[in-house]
């Protein structure tokens, strides 16, 4: 027994030095595959994104955890890959984002089946890690969840000299985590013109039968242009409901941001950011319930692996019609100012 315990410590101290290296090695991998792609392979990302609000129209105060999210991405060989992603707190709550698997039989077209996203939001809309403004834009809050149960197919062509993209999903249509049976299932496309850099614009269309009392149909358009240092992005998109329990929904946005260096201790860039945007429960009356103008600014890093920006936002709703979706609390249809600690790797 007491010659045991000297090979048990060191064989303790030899697991928990191989787990540390395991878990740095993974940070290393993808420069390694950029050199010799090795399968399988697998990489680590998260968002960390905290804040802190004001409510300037009833005086309250709030800290919350927004976003906690940890995910594993990788290739089990060169034809095949899966997504897992987990998060750990939204706003208290924890839920399972994505848990997919990718075929690529051939170049160009890949196939997923499991929970992921529907295509119909822009992930810069979406994603806490890509998002402009600590709050996202009406359209990609109050419309739909952005993941469901199902399976998607995406092909990249060139369209003459044109690098697009033509996605199709059919899915659930309950969100999230819930495979429930169903007899009509949801469905729809999307299909993109140009790169994130320079021109690039979508169409979409989603046709979302969820119970006999909720039908709708979504489609909508944006079109955004990004160059090193600017971007500009605009969208609008419609909810039409196909029963008589549910109202119609129109929102849209323009958005922008300029990145202007910067060379401190702490930060290497400067980002103000200008968004306006609305949403409309009687899109056939004219005008717009809710507007809003959000001014930010941010200022950041970026290394190859990990980037952090310090947002500071502040919201001024024009509210001309109450509306539902905003009746959670008084302070959802505040004007708001916001401070946002965001980290990504």
């Amino acid at each position: 027994m007491c010659n045991k315990m000297p090979a048990l410590k060191k064989n303790g101290k030899l697991s928990i030095a191989l787990s540390i290296w395991l878990i740095f090695s993974s940070f290393s991998l993808p420069a390694q595959e950029a050199r010799t792609p090795a399968y399988p392979n697998f990489k680590i990302d998260g968002t960390l994104k905290n804040k802190f609000e004001h409510a300037s129209e009833t005086g309250m105060f709030r800290f919350s955890v927004r976003n906690s999210r940890i995910g594993v991405a990788g290739n089990i060989n060169s034809y095949s890959a899966y997504r897992v992603q987990l998060e750990l707190s939204n706003e208290g709550k924890f839920s399972v984002l994505d848990l997919s698997g990718t075929l690529e039989p051939v170049e160009g077209l890949s196939l997923t089946l499991g929970q992921t996203s529907i295509p119909l939001f822009n992930s810069y809309i979406v994603t806490p890690g890509s998002m402009m403004f600590a709050n996202r834009a009406f359209l990609g809050k109050y419309f739909l969840s952005t993941r469901d149960l199902g399976f998607v197919a995406k092909y990249d062509f060139l369209l003459g000299t044109i690098p697009s993209k033509f996605e199709f999903g059919l899915f659930n249509g309950n969100a999230i985590n819930h495979p429930v049976w169903k007899k009509n299932m949801s469905y729809g496309g999307r299909m993109e013109l140009g790169n994130m850099q320079g021109f690039r614009m979508t169409a979409k269309i989603y046709d979302y039968p969820n119970d006999e009392t909720t039908h709708f149909l979504f489609y909508g358009a944006d079109l955004r242009y990004e160059q090193s240092n600017w971007k500009v992005e605009t969208e609008v998109m419609k909810r039409e409901s196909k029963t008589e329990f549910h109202g119609d929904l129109l929102s849209y946005y323009l958005q922008g941001a300029y990145t202007i260096p910067l060379r401190t201790k702490m930060f290497e860039f400067v980002r103000p950011a200008l968004r306006w945007d609305a949403i409309d429960g009687q899109p056939d009356v004219g005008g717009s319930d809710v507007n809003r103008l959000t001014t930010g600014v941010g200022f950041g890093f970026n290394n190859e692996r990990f980037s952090s920006i310090l947002r500071l936002d502040y919201e001024w709703y024009m509210v001309k019609h109450g509306m539902d979706i905003f009746s959670a609390n008084d302070e959802m249809d505040s004007d708001k100012f916001t401070l946002e600690l965001l980290f990504t790797f």
